[in-house]
């Protein structure tokens, strides 16, 4: 079966996210996790206890699902608007990292896209192939 892993959604945001995906496992990763190996924590999701309103940012760690449940997952996450959030899938590579180093690895990630798609709305607004420094 498939899990869903929270981190740094509130109480209310878990258990919203959780009304929303009756019938897949959704579990709250609490701060004691951070030093755990990812496998561990998919494996252990069941027994986790305690709020996953822990980090500064919120992150949607999908395990082991379809790829329509995937689609579900991130549609019925963004439909309850709990302001950005990352979203991502467990490999063969992040399932042996450390929740911890997992996340920073994230949020590089997320950083580098933002940038790709500032830029490329930055450049889709220039005149012809040179930037536009106007007339001086």
């Amino acid at each position: 079966m498939g899990k869903v892993l929270l981190v740094g959604f509130s109480p209310d945001e878990a258990e919203a996210v959780r009304a929303s995906l009756d019938g897949l496992g959704v579990f709250e990763v609490p701060e004691y996790c951070r030093d755990w190996v990812v496998s561990e924590i998919v494996a252990k999701a069941g027994e986790l206890s305690g709020s996953s309103n822990w980090h500064l940012r919120k992150f949607v760690i999908m395990h082991g699902l379809s790829n329509e449940e995937l689609k579900e997952v991130i549609r019925s996450v963004k439909a309850l608007n709990p302001g950005r959030v990352i979203f991502a899938t467990t490999t063969e590579t992040a399932l042996g990292w450390k929740l911890e180093d997992y996340l920073n690895e994230l949020m590089e990630e997320d950083e580098y896209f933002q940038a790709m798609r500032w830029a490329r709305r930055e450049a889709s607004q220039r005149k012809g192939q040179f930037l536009d420094i106007g007339k001086g």
